[in-house]
């Protein structure tokens, strides 16, 4: 009987790297949130077991009420001991493995754990691969043992965000007087709803981000229309102004300038082509429309490509 022990991190033990590869859907802001943390190299594993692997840790994410954002704080992660490993004398002959799935959940970027258990299925196929990925699907997502693990992890990533919630805030005040408005809402917009106060005092803020954020980019996509009209103006040129002042927030304190333009658009339009320019701008929002407007700039941040590092020294 062989004993192996394949360390989901291998050479990354100390620190692995997984890119951010799909963004939370837009209602899961708001929510408890954990990303599947599946290394890109795994010693031993085949990638079809691995990819098997991380498709039933987003499993027990989904079913469990998380958030499935990859690339966050905290984290679910996994390493494999095989217990044993056989060849059966069948034909055609099959491989049997005992795995024991040591799980992990906790914050992946401090490296603190906050809930660890360990679950044991048997899986048998046509070759090692094939073996490893029976196996997996063997793994019970309604184990009492692992609602116990997830419910721990809850509890934990909970209670973080009630006690760091000032940091949060200041992180974020910090990010958006330099310009990041998008981390910043992104990071208030992570915070769950379950942490009552800091979700409160978190989404007070987003609203006044997204106001600054969106008066830069009024100057921005004027200046640029008014660019784009000055060189050419024709009916061409009114629409191709008229697709980047669509694009502009209307709760934006240069909205009153857009209108300005737009009605000068038409009027120069009217003088040398004797029609109404056909263009309609974007109407006032309410304050949930303002709201939800955030949540998608924080859902577009989070689909941005980026490599996060992550530090799991010692968690198993």
């Amino acid at each position: 009987m062989k004993k192996l022990i394949i360390t989901c991190m291998s050479l990354l033990i100390v620190m692995g790297s997984y890119a951010q590869k799909r963004p939370a859907p837009a209602n899961d802001r708001g929510r408890v949130t954990l990303a599947a943390y599946i290394p890109d190299q795994i010693d031993g594993l085949p990638d079809a077991a691995r990819n098997m692997l991380g498709n039933k840790l987003n499993q027990i994410i989904s079913q469990n009420g998380f958030g499935g954002d990859e690339g966050q704080r905290f984290i679910i992660t996994a390493n494999i001991v095989v217990a044993s490993k056989d060849m059966l004398s069948t034909a055609p002959p099959m491989t049997a493995l005992n795995l024991d799935v040591n799980l992990y959940i906790g914050d992946g970027y401090e490296g603190t754990k906050f809930a660890s258990t360990v679950v044991s299925v048997k899986g048998v196929g046509e070759n090692e691969a094939k073996a490893y990925i029976n196996a997996f699907k063997n793994i019970n997502l309604n184990d009492p043992k692992l609602q116990a693990f997830v419910d721990k992890g809850k509890t934990k990533i909970i209670a973080y965000y009630n006690t760091h919630c000032d940091v949060i805030i200041k992180q974020a005040q910090t990010l958006a007087n330099t310009g990041r408005m998008d981390e910043a809402i992104y990071n208030l917009t992570s915070v769950p709803q379950a942490c009552t106060n800091c979700y409160s005092r978190s989404m007070a803020l987003v609203a006044p981000i997204y106001k600054k954020q969106i008066e830069k980019d009024c100057a921005v996509k004027l200046a640029q229309a008014k660019t784009v009209f000055t060189a050419n103006q024709n009916v061409d040129g009114a629409n191709a102004a008229g697709e980047i002042l669509q694009q502009i927030d209307p709760q934006s304190a240069c909205y009153k300038e857009v209108k300005v333009f737009v009605a000068q658009i038409g009027k120069r339009v009217k003088e040398i082509d004797n029609r109404e320019w056909s263009f309609k701008l974007q109407e006032q929002k309410n304050d949930m429309s303002i709201i939800n407007a955030a949540r998608d700039v924080a859902v577009a941040y989070a689909a941005q490509p980026r490599v996060t590092t992550y530090n799991i020294h010692g968690w198993w």
